[in-house]
């Protein structure tokens, strides 16, 4: 969801004004005008005079800019918040609408690391052998951590049939470097099959703006193959769109009640409610673990609090903020926490996440070999409770 602000822009437009006329020595007439909030920036300004003072190579004050807006949201160590140049923003966008250039990986932050969560079949990087867990610290050479997450993302793409070296760090093997090329990315975040004694699976990788439409789709041909009971796979989903997991969630839950609430800095409170669906009787349980956030964890809170579905596996991530979009002008734009949400039972699950209803433990053994079903306790678990629920 993109909304436009004025002021955002308007602040932007203050600061290019602000750095020109400080090349005039005009910054008392910007403080007095601006009041109290542009001198406290005055510092900023007169680093501005310095360096094109002393500074011995070329000085770009649009590059200056952009920094200095990145510098501001970085310093709010909010890994969610963040300014995308034009570049970074495009990135964003493809990726939202469910294709993008690059080698087919999901990251997220944890402890201020930038952690892969899943690896695409037939991707690159499933290729080059690069598998969920490892921790990706430079790109191309340059240092990435949780405070810079957008910046990775924005490293990691690229044009199609060009190379990035990634330096990774897994527990098993250490630190190692791997070069993958970049193709195109198409992203099927949703995946579904019939499995035996009419239970039906459905795997999402993320929430983009085609996954709510995909669902439901993947909801009605299940139906038509016997489907009777669902297990909804939404581990190492790192979210996305609340729009469509609204929507999502719809499926289940009557219409009009609470789905998710969201309370503002200001303390305004917003109610997303069901649109109703097809499936309210339908038998769920969702597996987790502790890299579902955002998106699947507001799936996963509501249809928890309705008592609609069991939750197996692990703790969630614990990520119970929103983020929005804010049009800065010139292709830019600026991804800013905006609230909390709640589950429809009053919960505030950020930093805490949400707990299984049955735990069971993915072994660590197993992750470093290829993935099989037959031999995964979570989805084993999962079946079994899902096939008691068969009427």
């Amino acid at each position: 969801m993109r909304i436009k602000r004025k002021w955002i822009a308007y602040t932007v437009v203050i600061v290019i004004i602000t750095n020109v006329l400080t090349m005039f020595g005009t910054v008392s007439f910007i403080k007095n005008a601006q009041g109290n909030a542009v001198g406290k920036f005055e510092k900023l300004f007169e680093v501005r005079n310095q360096l094109y003072k002393y500074y011995y190579g070329s000085i770009d004050d649009s590059v200056l800019v952009e920094g200095a807006i990145k510098g501001m949201t970085e310093s709010l160590n909010d890994p969610y918040t963040v300014f995308m140049n034009k570049k970074e923003f495009e990135s964003f966008s493809a990726q939202t609408e469910g294709n993008y250039y690059g080698i087919g990986i999901q990251v997220m932050t944890k402890e201020n690391n930038i952690v892969v969560v899943d690896v695409f079949d037939n991707s690159p990087a499933k290729q080059q052998g690069i598998t969920s867990g490892d921790i990706i610290q430079k790109v191309d050479g340059t240092t990435v951590t949780g405070k810079n997450l957008d910046k990775a993302v924005s490293l990691i793409k690229g044009k199609e049939n060009t190379e990035v070296t990634l330096a990774l760090y897994r527990e098993s093997k250490g630190s190692f470097d791997v070069k993958v090329k970049r193709k195109k990315i198409d992203i099927n975040t949703v995946k579904g099959e019939m499995l035996k004694d009419n239970v039906a699976y459905i795997q999402i990788d993320m929430f983009d703006e085609n996954t709510a439409e995909s669902f439901k789709n993947e909801l009605k041909k299940l139906s038509s193959q016997g489907m009777k009971s669902l297990i909804v796979d939404l581990r190492d989903d790192p979210g996305g769109m609340l729009d469509q997991c609204v929507d999502m969630v719809s499926n289940f839950v009557p219409k009009d009640k609470v789905i998710v609430s969201t309370i503002d800095k200001y303390k305004n409170k917003k109610e997303y409610k069901s649109k109703g669906g097809d499936f309210n009787n339908l038998p769920v349980t969702i597996l987790t673990n502790e890299n579902t956030a955002s998106a699947s964890e507001i799936f996963s809170g509501a249809l928890k609090d309705y008592k609609l579905a069991t939750i197996v596996g692990k703790k969630t991530y614990g990520k119970g903020v929103v983020q929005t979009i804010l049009d800065t002008g010139d292709s830019t734009a600026l991804k800013v926490t905006i609230s909390k949400y709640y589950t429809p039972s009053g919960s505030d699950i950020n930093k805490k996440g949400i707990n299984p209803d049955v735990e069971v433990e993915y072994p660590d053994e197993l992750k470093e070999s290829s993935y099989d079903r037959n031999k995964d306790p979570q989805f084993n678990k999962a079946y079994e409770i899902a096939k008691n629920k068969v009427k």
